[in-house]
């Protein structure tokens, strides 16, 4: 079945999902977004190769006017890839591997709290948003990039469940953790994503809520299909 007799009501339209770590934002977007035929926005990445510009450049994440002048000056761009999907790059460079590094991790929820750094990433992430045909997520995609979404789904799961996730993910790449380390960081990354002053994650009026605790990946997908099927067939 082709995407043109699939999906037609869903043409040019913005679908954006918000959630704290671990809540299976990043795999169920990605996946959404190749089944729609869509351009998957991967905010997050985005920070991540802050924070990466930062590491290489040995600038501290705390120093937020040097982190805002990098952000100003870096060039980041999303690639295809037959073999590997969607590859991040970072001044020409694909770093799609290095930002999931534990330190460029740490330091992605260190630079987005300066306000200068999500000035300079929200408006490229409208700019790429602004022809739709997008699937993008993050923490603050409902809320202040894409606030005239299409969709707005919030992706929510327990800490263990998210915790097991996020071990999984650190040992597959092969990095060592363990699941109560992995609660610790999510409680902190929490804690920093909801009280920072500048476009914290918050759950909008108008966003549906997903709980994803049961569900596999492809479950969280056919859901929010489903989802946007009764929505977008219920506007005009």
């Amino acid at each position: 079945m082709s995407i043109s007799e699939d999906f037609t009501a869903f043409k040019g339209k913005i679908i954006a999902i918000d959630g704290p770590a671990g809540s299976g934002k990043s795999t169920t977007a990605k996946l959404l977004a190749q089944r729609l035929g869509f351009t998957y926005l991967d905010t997050g990445a985005m920070y991540r190769a802050v924070a990466l510009a930062a590491l290489k450049q040995g600038i501290a994440f705390s120093d937020s006017e040097k982190v805002a002048k990098i952000a100003s000056q870096v060039h980041i761009e999303f690639a295809a890839d037959k073999t590997r999907g969607q590859l991040t790059l970072l001044n020409g460079e694909d770093v799609s591997e290095a930002i999931r590094s534990p330190e460029a991790t740490a330091g992605s929820s260190a630079v987005a709290v300066h306000p200068g750094v999500r000035r300079e990433m929200v408006k490229r992430q409208m700019e790429l948003g602004g022809k739709g045909n997008i699937v993008a997520e993050g923490r603050d995609t409902t809320s202040v990039v894409f606030p005239h979404a299409n969709l707005k789904i919030y992706l929510v799961a327990d800490l263990k469940t998210r915790a097991q996730r996020r071990y999984l993910e650190a040992i597959a790449r092969g990095n060592q953790t363990t699941v109560e380390e992995q609660e610790r960081l999510l409680e902190a990354r929490d804690k920093n994503d909801t009280g920072r002053a500048a476009s914290p994650l918050t759950q909008v009026p108008d966003a549906i809520l997903v709980d994803t605790s049961g569900l596999t990946i492809e479950q969280q997908v056919d859901k929010i299909i489903a989802l946007a099927r009764q929505t977008f067939s219920a506007r005009p």
